[in-house]
């Protein structure tokens, strides 16, 4: 043992005792949430929406870098209101605001869910701005960690070759067969590096690159669009109720943060069939 690491053991021991003597739930007990009021709303009101907007997630995930997330409008038919946005937070995140999502004014987008990376145990908000100027707020807590720093899934070369790759996929419904109403699902095929990921060879960081954008129409009438953040997991999916306007083609547009832009667009089933 060198002089210098003798001399250095009291402090790093004195350190640590500091560390210990500091209460494990010291950390639990700060709430980012009102700074994060102040950030993203800028302070704006936010009333109680646990009739307005509801959020599912595993207590626990099993895999932090794809936690499932479920937001349903909570909303009565009979309410004259609808939901014009819902913001997704996951408080203690690096990044805490994981998406928007913006909701066509004809499309009645009732129901979202996508998979997400979570960073530390957390709660995890989702804010509906309706249609008249308010927002409303709901939330739950996820105990996962890890998830933003998470090895990517697939290898550099597999991750390229999948670049861009839009899929739709149209989900079969039990209400009745004039119903106009449609399930379907969005996947994208990209990375979506978090920045916090390190390569495994390199040892080095891997720079942010993520789908930033993505707007869905049914024809030309807007169904659903989001700003993504790095919160959303590696190749972004999304699934989700609409109301068909009878239109023949289902439109997806991505951009990503390098600049690329995407498309894709298919043929979708006629109303009733």
């Amino acid at each position: 043992m060198t002089g210098c690491t003798r001399r250095r053991l009291p402090l790093i021991a004195a350190l640590l005792g500091i560390a210990l003597a500091v209460p494990a739930s010291a950390e639990e007990a700060y709430d980012p949430w009102p700074g994060l009021v102040q950030d993203i709303f800028s302070n704006r009101p936010i009333n109680d929406g646990n009739d307005v907007i509801g959020i599912e997630m595993p207590y626990r995930a099993e895999d932090a870098a794809i936690v499932p997330v479920t937001l349903r409008s909570k909303l009565s038919p009979a309410d004259s209101r609808r939901i014009r946005s819902i913001t997704l937070v996951i408080d203690r995140n690096p990044a805490p605001m994981a998406a928007k999502f913006e909701l066509g004014a004809d499309a009645n987008v009732t129901e979202i869910s996508t998979r997400v990376r979570v960073n530390n145990y957390t709660d995890v908000h989702a804010v509906a701005e309706l249609s008249d100027g308010q927002l409303y707020v709901a939330k739950t807590y996820v105990k996962a960690s890890g998830g933003c720093s998470a090895p990517a899934g697939k290898n550099i070369e597999e991750a390229r070759n999948r670049l861009g790759q839009i899929r739709y996929r149209q989900f079969a419904r039990e209400e009745a067969p004039a119903s106009r109403v449609r399930e379907a699902q969005i996947m994208i095929g990209h990375p979506n590096n978090s920045g916090l990921q390190m390569d495994q060879v390199t040892q080095l960081y891997i720079p942010a690159f993520f789908v930033n954008q993505l707007k869905l129409t049914q024809d030309a009438s807007p169904v659903l669009s989001m700003e993504g953040g790095i919160s959303i997991s590696e190749d972004p999916n999304l699934r989700f109720t609409y109301v068909s306007n009878g239109a023949r083609r289902f439109r997806a547009e991505a951009k990503d943060t390098d600049g690329h832009v995407f498309r894709n667009e298919w043929d979708v089933e006629k109303p009733g069939t």
